[in-house]
């Protein structure tokens, strides 16, 4: 009885097993879309270098509508108020069509910097520019007089 009892057990078990083999066949899996990107931009980031302090400073990005359907921007919205970001309002753009976001920023304090600048368009998207640089000060007062240079106009 014990061996009735074992056999059926093997033979059971081994039907099991091998309907889990078979049950778990799965279908290849599936290839990942690429997403279009609608904004297409020129550059994403700037970087201006070194630049006076006190001097305001602008870089133009260029965009282009890179899909299918048209662009609204409906926002261009910086990091903070030393950044300002200027572009065409309201406007629509056909696939293919360019458009500029001027964005300014004012170097007033000393030290490096980065800025980011968040483009909303078409309902809910975003895609974030950069720009960085460092400012340098300004002397407080202009150079010295050089006396030596009023010498070498008299001979």
């Amino acid at each position: 009885m014990k061996k009735i009892a074992t056999i059926t057990a093997f033979l059971s078990i081994s039907f099991i097993a091998q309907s889990q083999v078979v049950g778990t066949s799965a279908a290849p899996p599936k290839p990942v879309e690429a997403v279009e990107e609608t904004i297409k931009l020129q550059e994403e980031a700037y970087d201006f270098g070194k630049i006076p302090q006190g001097k305001p400073v602008t870089h133009i990005f260029n965009v282009e509508n890179a899909g299918k359907d048209s662009l609204k921007i409906s926002n261009v919205q910086a990091s903070c108020g030393c950044t300002t970001p200027e572009w065409e309002r309201n406007k629509i753009q056909a696939p293919g069509e360019k458009t500029k976001i001027t964005v300014g920023y004012n170097a007033a304090a000393e030290g490096p910097f980065t800025k980011t600048i968040t483009i909303s368009y078409n309902e809910g998207k975003s895609k974030q520019i950069t720009i960085k640089g460092e400012v340098w000060k300004t002397p407080a007062a202009s150079a010295p007089e050089n006396a030596a240079l009023k010498s070498l106009g008299d001979e």
